[in-house]
C-alpha cells in the first residue's frame, strides 16, 4: 500500500500533462484557421491571355456599351444596312476591284457596216489567184462556184482592225443543179478558220470597202 500512494503523484502529473497536450492539440486547427484567413489579400484576376484590355461591361448595363446605341434605344440600330452601290463604270477607265486588283474596263467595240466584201479565189489545178469584189447581197460566179456577202463589217481607224464578214457560196454541178456549200463567217485574219471545202476552188475574205466594186465578177475562170 504504500508504494502505490507513493506512485500517486506521478500518476496524477501524468494525466494533467495528457489533458493538457489534448488542449494544445485541439486549438491548433482553431489558431491555424484563423490565422490563414487574416492573411489572404483579395485581388482580381489577370485577363486570360488573348484577351481584349479594358473594363468588362456589367451584365445589368444597357447592351453596347456605354456611346453604342442599343436596339432599346434605337429600333433601327441592329438592322442591316443596305450597301453602299458602285460607282457606275466608265469605259475605258480603270478602277480598283473587290480583291485589290486594278480593272480596265475596255470600251465595246464598234463595228462599221461597208457596201463592198473583197475576196480572193484559187484554182488548184492552174494555181492562178484572182482577187475580186462583190457588193453585198450580189452574186457572183468563180469557177463552179457562187458567192453572195450578206455582210462585211470592219472596225474605225482607231481601234485594233478585224475585218468579217458573212457569206453563202454555192456549188455548181456538172448536170447544172445548184448546191448549197457553204454558209457562215469568214475572218480576213484567219482565212482557214471557216474555209470551204472543194477540190478545186477556194475562196476566203481578204478585205471590205464602202464603195462600189471595181470588178463585177471574176473573168477569165470559167
Amino acid at each position: 500500500m504504500h508504494g502505490i500512494s507513493a506512485f500517486r503523484p506521478f500518476l496524477r502529473s501524468a494525466l494533467l500533462a495528457g489533458a493538457m497536450l489534448a488542449g494544445l492539440a485541439a486549438a491548433a486547427p482553431l489558431a491555424a484557421q484563423q490565422s490563414w484567413q487574416g492573411g489572404v489579400e483579395s485581388q482580381p484576376l489577370a485577363p486570360p491571355p488573348g484577351a481584349m484590355d479594358g473594363p468588362v461591361q456589367d451584365p445589368d448595363s444597357p447592351p453596347g456599351g456605354v456611346g453604342v446605341p442599343s436596339i432599346m434605344d434605337d429600333p433601327d440600330a441592329g438592322a442591316p444596312r443596305a450597301p453602299a452601290q458602285a460607282p457606275a463604270e466608265v469605259p475605258g477607265q480603270a478602277t480598283v476591284g473587290p480583291s485589290g486588283d486594278i480593272e480596265v474596263i475596255q470600251p465595246p467595240e464598234q463595228k462599221v457596216e461597208n457596201r463592198t466584201a473583197v475576196f480572193s479565189g484559187l484554182d488548184k489545178i492552174t494555181g492562178r489567184i484572182t482577187s475580186f469584189d462583190v457588193s453585198i447581197n450580189e452574186t457572183v460566179q468563180f469557177g463552179a462556184l457562187r458567192i453572195t456577202p450578206r455582210a462585211c463589217y470592219t472596225r474605225p481607224e482607231t481601234e485594233q482592225q478585224n475585218t468579217t464578214g458573212f457569206v453563202e457560196i454555192q456549188e455548181i454541178s456538172l448536170d447544172g443543179k445548184v448546191q448549197p456549200l457553204f454558209g457562215g463567217w469568214m475572218f480576213a485574219s484567219s482565212p482557214g478558220l471557216h474555209g470551204v471545202e472543194h477540190p478545186i476552188y477556194d475562196v476566203w475574205l481578204t478585205n471590205c470597202k464602202q464603195t462600189d466594186p471595181v470588178i463585177a465578177s471574176p473573168g477569165g475562170q470559167q
